[in-house]
Formats: structure tokens, C-alpha cells, sequence
């Protein structure tokens, strides 16, 4: 029997904020936390990277200097019960200091390129988590099942009434949006 890393021995009431940010970098890039709860998150696909990657350098293209983009990177949605997630890719404030915790106050849009281990954290978990801390856009990236190749992105818009997601609509073939950045893109490009 192996025995776990001292890192996934939480203590009682799950991991805090600070403890997390005491752990190396190399562990924190494949975990995220749920409710003070570690949660490894196996290393995507190439194609997965691919499609962030390339949506990440459009809408960089399109955001402009109001906004920034990253890919893989810490969101603080919440400090207690401590819940951490890692988007594919997310677009926040650009004057936001390099030091400062990512928060859902300076994110204008998180996308999601889902695996087939990420199904339920990524149709159901995560949209409810990033509409409860109010992040006004969420898209969400699927393959067809019988062509990896063929991508079609689901996009939301926040319902402030409810702080629940709404359907902004469903691209199969290129994304054409003017919110949050103004930008179109054929998806095959992705790929």
C-alpha cells in the first residue's frame, strides 16, 4: 500500500486558503479545491490544450488592452469552505497586479473545454459554482463523441435575478459573439 503525499492529508474542516497557497506550484497545477476538499485533475489531452490554446489566442486577440487572458490558472471562488478552480481559459480585468488572488469580481468570462472525465464537473458542478459568484459569461467546449474534431461551444450569460445561468446560445460551426469581446472564430480553427 502507498502511502499519500503529506500534501493530501487534510486537516479537519478541509484545506484553508493559506494552506493551499503554502503548497508548491507543481502540486496546486493539478489539483483543484471543493469545499476544502483536494481534487486531482488528471493531465488533459493534447487536443483538450489545443482548443484552449488557440480560443485563449483569440480572444486575446479580440479582448484588447481591457482584458486579460490566461489559460490553466487559479480562480478563487470562494474562501470558506475554500472552493479553487483551474479554467481552461478565463478572461479577466488586465490591470489586475500579478500578485492578487483571481477572483469572480475581476473575471468577464470562464471557458471550459470538457474531457470525457470532466462530464458532470463541467455540465453541472462548475456553471452552478461560477454563476453562484457571479461571472457574467461561462462557455462551455464538447467534441462529438464520434469525431474529436467536430467542436461545438454551449455559451451562457449570467441571470442576475436568479445568479443562474441562460442559454446565449449554441455555435457549431464558428463562434460569433459581441460580449464580452466582440470576435468570430471558425471552430475548425480550434483544432
Amino acid at each position: 500500500m502507498t502511502a499519500l503525499p503529506d500534501w493530501m492529508v487534510l486537516p479537519p474542516g478541509g484545506l484553508s486558503a493559506a494552506e493551499y497557497e503554502a503548497l508548491p506550484e507543481e502540486v496546486c497545477r493539478r489539483i483543484e479545491i471543493v469545499d476544502g476538499a483536494i481534487v486531482v485533475t488528471p493531465a488533459p489531452r493534447r487536443l483538450h490544450q489545443t482548443v484552449a490554446r488557440r480560443l485563449a489566442n483569440e480572444l486575446e486577440h479580440a479582448a484588447g488592452p481591457e482584458f486579460a487572458v490566461d489559460t490553466d490558472i487559479d480562480l478563487r471562488l470562494r474562501d470558506v469552505p475554500l472552493l479553487n478552480r483551474r479554467p481552461d481559459v478565463v478572461v479577466y480585468d488586465a490591470t489586475l497586479p500579478d500578485e492578487v488572488v483571481l477572483r469572480p469580481q475581476h473575471v468577464v468570462l470562464v471557458v471550459e473545454v470538457m474531457s470525457p472525465g470532466s462530464v458532470t464537473a463541467d455540465q453541472t458542478d462548475k456553471p452552478a459554482e461560477y454563476a453562484a459568484a457571479g461571472i457574467e459569461h461561462f462557455w462551455r467546449i464538447e467534441s462529438a463523441p464520434q469525431d474529436d474534431r467536430a467542436l461545438t461551444v454551449f455559451r451562457y450569460r449570467l441571470d442576475p435575478t436568479t445568479r443562474a445561468y441562460a442559454s446565449a446560445g449554441v455555435d457549431a460551426a464558428a463562434i460569433a459573439v459581441s460580449a464580452p469581446v466582440t470576435m468570430k472564430v471558425d471552430l475548425e480553427d480550434l483544432v
